[in-house]
């Protein structure tokens, strides 16, 4: 078993902390407000945890838990208290511009992603087995050590996730697709929805909402501190995806619009027959 620390305390880190103490690691804790901290001792996410970053010392790997826009300054400010050997490894969702600026200030880096998550936020939702059978992406890069690699690769495949490798790039074009674009579009959803001017209209809309809305506007009710961060930090990406959304939707309505049932026929098809490709590893 190894020693391993995780700083930021959130879901994320919340989830890490319940998988790896349970599989019998020394987990220790760094948070911002102590209350954090306190609360993940009593959750039982970490066997110790405090808010001073020397509280790293003595850890084999690193997982750093914090907002995207955190990540590289927290590195920093971690490395002067971290054990020669030391595996250092995120858990962001964009990773083009993190991986080469961790790496610089500490070679032994591993660029992760766990695509896992939930609406909530905060450490009071985590829970064990968030990542099992979800994807763990590793982005390891021509300066990636080989051994760092594996050590972060075996935690991750113990937490029952399926590992992915690619190239950091690679990796923020496909999240772009599939993580950042349901987000904007998701709340694009629920905002179109309410432009419904006739209050009474919206009201039974609203009432009538069931299982297909609260699939299609999950995403969309989630952290906006989050989204925020997808779209600053993927911006090039995520706009080609939006474009092309946009050119999609274009295309629909103009099917609509010129009474084209069969178009519109031909081109739900073509959904119904692609889905399964981007869902057959997820419950349905």
């Amino acid at each position: 078993m190894e020693r391993i620390a995780i700083i930021g305390l959130g879901l994320i880190g919340g989830c890490l902390g319940l998988d790896l103490t349970r599989a019998g690691h020394s987990v220790v804790g760094i948070a911002r407000r102590a209350e954090t901290a306190a609360a993940a001792l009593a959750l039982g996410a970490v066997t110790e945890a405090g808010t001073d970053l020397a509280l790293v010392a003595g850890a084999e790997v690193v997982f750093i838990c914090t907002p995207i826009d955190t990540v590289v300054a927290t590195a920093e400010a971690l490395v002067p208290y971290l054990s020669e050997g030391a595996v250092m490894t995120d858990v962001a969702s964009v990773k083009g511009a993190i991986v080469p600026a961790v790496e610089a200030l500490w070679p032994s880096f591993v660029g992760g992603h766990p695509m896992a998550g939930k609406a909530e936020a905060g450490l009071a939702v985590a829970e064990l087995g968030l990542f099992r059978d979800r994807p763990y992406v590793l982005t390891p890069t021509e300066a990636t050590q080989p051994d760092a690699l594996v050590r972060v690769g075996a935690i991750a495949a113990s937490l029952g996730a399926n590992l992915c490798q690619c190239h950091p790039d690679q990796h923020d074009r496909a999240v772009a697709w599939i993580s950042h674009l349901p987000v904007m579009v998701s709340s694009s959803l629920i905002l179109a929805c309410q432009q419904e001017p006739n209050a009474a209209i919206l009201a039974l809309a609203q009432a009538l909402a069931s299982s297909g809305f609260q699939d299609t506007s999950r995403v969309g009710g989630g952290t906006p501190d989050l989204g925020t961060l997808m779209a600053r930090h993927n911006r090039t990406a995520l706009l080609a995806a939006l474009t092309h959304y946009q050119q999609q939707l274009g295309h629909l309505k103009a099917l609509i619009t010129a009474e084209d049932w069969d178009g519109v026929h031909s081109t739900l098809t073509q959904a119904q027959m692609t889905r399964p490709a981007y869902v057959k590893t997820l419950s349905l």
